[in-house]
């Protein structure tokens, strides 16, 4: 208790030090006056091999797992040396691998948001200790710490569904100081968290008084020891005052009444601690001189911390991505004999011999599992190979599927997870913008987020506008993420080997019109099978279709930049003009071949940029845009774009047929234009 007291002040202090000292500090923060009771007696029951995902109100639950103040006012400053983010994240939003200390993924500012990943790590310690990964002395506790405001999310509640279903060692420690901002909770929710857990079966439930030390140890104590002896979930619902600002920019007095102050002041948990210190012998004379000496600490902490040195602007481009091993190709991409296959089966093999190879590799997603094994039978017979445990369906939860793989990658997993369409990515864009392509970035490399997400994509036969839509500009413009979007059998399993191999977040687009090569023109897709030592790195595009020399020498060539279904347009088109069309498939759209794209352009002199996406805004137009910038003087004509509403069959949906005949035949007009331009 007594060193409770004194950490408490230590958070008194550090906020009276910032307040006196808003000029300079850099960063919009919170603070945990009036959350330090239950966040200390957290931090002190956890254990090395536990984790924990504080939001940015947990300054004393920092604390109290050992985490120096002065450490604290470095990310508070932005300061090179900043443990967590090197100066790149608000105050208090860590991520930590310390020897000997809790484990923090990486914490983003969006509240709720930290519910999915979290779960993930609980899902990942248990993935482990069911497959026999790795053997705990004690058994981790996952702690996700939320503020009650943040429960309304709809993710949160994925996590809830997805912990209790699966019966996962996580507590989630809500903190209830009945304010969101301005918002109070009779205007925000029509019940508070400990009566909404209710309705989540499987989910244990506890209220505590969370301004008391005293009775938050105890409850922990409890939590934390029941859930590493049962591994079952619970929510811990903790009624705390909120003492000083919303944060640094929402000053309280904008928004609070005289009497809400008060009334949140009688409840002030150093007052509370302190009355019973009292009560147990200790003197006034003993806890003035903690108060004392702690706001000397903090001062002269401070100081230390204005004084560090500021990051070098250079270093702002470090960590978007960790570094990747696969670096050049390698193993049999066309062995001998081989009879050709198709690539949803090139697909399917790619993940078996990975699932065979890596035992810390699972797959998950909407379908996938033993009866159907996904809606284009994409992962048929791998869970009658693998079990339930490492190829199984989930609810639709497309932000959970995603969002998850932050934790599971923290523990050494390796997720391959599916959306089932492209079209149904959008609920799951918070987690991969706020969550999985931020993660390595602001944890400085400690937590790169190695998944592999495959998204059927593309229009094919009838799917209608919900089902054959093409996503890749918008996943293009989030920093942070690969993209892949192979054309053929080889260049599937390659990059599907290098997916997994690369250590960053991977997004698998599979265009659902070439999974079967049911789509006249579109045979070549077939190929024979690489072997399974086949690895084809990102951002090396291929050229599949090329130019005379002497075409290209007299002027008479174009060059078609590509991919996916875009391909084969091409190819198709390419044949009405023997000899004059080169294509180049780019394979990834990130990172893009750029030096293969700009040689291409200057070799002919003349560009088609052609996608099956709309235009607007595209990545294609953006790319077209790069060509032209860079290859202006070797350009014979503008750069010419086409996109869906350049396509008769794209937009429309067509059957098999319409989808290829129509299409290479527009493709051939332009091909066509440009060529006589």
């Amino acid at each position: 208790m007594l060193k409770a007291y004194r950490l408490m002040m230590s958070a008194r202090a550090m906020a009276e030090t910032y307040e006196a000292n808003r000029p300079i500090c850099k960063y919009v923060h919170s603070t945990s006056r009036g959350h330090e009771a239950i966040q200390l007696a957290t931090a002190m029951l956890l254990h090395p091999d536990d984790w924990v995902s504080p939001y940015y109100r947990d300054e004393s639950l920092m604390l109290g797992m050992g985490w120096r103040p002065y450490e604290l006012m470095l990310q508070l400053l932005a300061k090179a040396d900043d443990p967590f983010t090197g100066g790149r994240a608000y105050y208090n939003h860590p991520n930590s691998r310390r020897e000997a200390f809790p484990k923090i993924i990486h914490q983003s500012s969006a509240t709720g948001m930290q519910a999915i990943p979290t779960t993930g790590v609980a899902q990942g310690i248990k993935y482990q200790e069911t497959q026999g990964l790795k053997d705990y002395k004690l058994p981790p506790v996952v702690i996700c710490s939320l503020g009650d405001g943040s429960v309304t999310e709809g993710e949160v509640s994925e996590a809830f569904q997805f912990a209790c279903l699966h019966q996962l060692p996580v507590i989630y420690l809500v903190q209830d100081n009945d304010w969101g901002i301005s918002v109070s909770s009779d205007e925000a929710r029509t019940m508070n968290a400990f009566e909404y857990a209710a309705g989540f079966k499987g989910l244990e439930r506890v209220q505590v008084d969370g301004s008391d030390f005293e009775d938050a140890y105890k409850t922990m104590e409890y939590t934390i020891d029941w859930v590493r002896k049962e591994r079952k979930p619970i929510l811990v619902h903790a009624k705390v005052p909120l003492l000083g600002h919303h944060t640094s920019g929402v000053r309280k007095e904008w928004y609070r009444t005289e009497e809400d102050l008060a009334k949140h002041m009688a409840k002030d948990p150093a007052l509370k601690l302190r009355k019973k210190l009292l009560s147990k012998g200790i003197t006034e004379a003993q806890l003035d001189a903690i108060e004392a000496e702690e706001k000397i600490n903090i001062e002269q902490q401070f100081a230390e911390a204005v004084a560090a040195p500021e990051p070098d602007p250079a270093s702002v481009t470090d960590f978007v991505f960790a570094p990747t091993p696969v670096t050049e190709e390698r193993g049999v991409r066309t062995p001998a004999g081989k009879e050709k296959v198709m690539m949803v089966d090139a697909a399917l093999h790619a993940i078996e011999e990975i699932l065979h190879t890596h035992p810390n590799a699972l797959f998950y997603g909407q379908d996938v599992g033993r009866r159907l094994g996904g809606v284009f039978r994409e992962a048929a017979t791998l869970a009658d190979k693998f079990g339930d445990e490492r190829v199984f369906n989930t609810a639709i939860q497309e932000a959970y599927i995603i969002g998850s793989t932050i934790g599971m990658s923290a523990l050494g997993l390796k997720p391959i997870v599916e959306v089932q369409f492209a079209d149904y990515i959008y609920p799951a864009i918070n987690q991969l913008v706020t969550e999985i392509s931020k993660s390595c970035y602001l944890s400085c490399g400690k937590y790169p987020v190695s998944c592999v997400l495959r998204v059927p994509i593309g229009a094919y036969g009838g799917g209608g506008p919900y089902h054959s839509g093409s996503v890749e500009s918008t996943i293009a413009t989030i920093k942070g993420i690969k993209i892949a979007y192979p054309s053929n059998v080889a260049d599937m399993k390659g990059l599907m080997k290098a997916a997994l191999l690369d250590g960053n977040p991977v997004v698998m687009l599979e265009h659902k019109g070439l999974y079967w090569s049911k789509v006249p023109g579109t045979e070549e897709a077939r190929m024979p099978e690489p072997d399974a030592d086949y690895v084809l790195p990102f951002g090396i595009g291929n050229v599949v279709c090329e130019a005379d020399t002497e075409a290209v020498e007299n002027g008479e060539s174009i060059c078609v930049i590509t991919y996916g279904m875009g391909v084969y347009w091409a190819k198709n088109a390419a044949r009405k003009f023997p000899g004059r069309v080169e294509v180049v498939d780019l394979r990834t759209i990130y990172p893009c071949d750029e030096t293969l794209v700009f040689n291409t352009v200057k070799k002919h002199g003349k560009c088609l940029v052609l996608t099956e996406e709309q235009l607007r805004n595209s990545f294609c137009e953006a790319l077209a845009g790069r060509i032209a910038q860079n290859c202006f003087a070797s350009l014979d004509a503008p750069v010419q774009t086409m996109g869906a509403l350049d396509l008769p069959a794209v937009p429309m949906n067509m059957g098999l047929e319409a989808a290829m005949l129509p299409n290479v035949d527009k493709v051939a007009e332009k091909i066509e234009w440009l060529l006589n331009y």
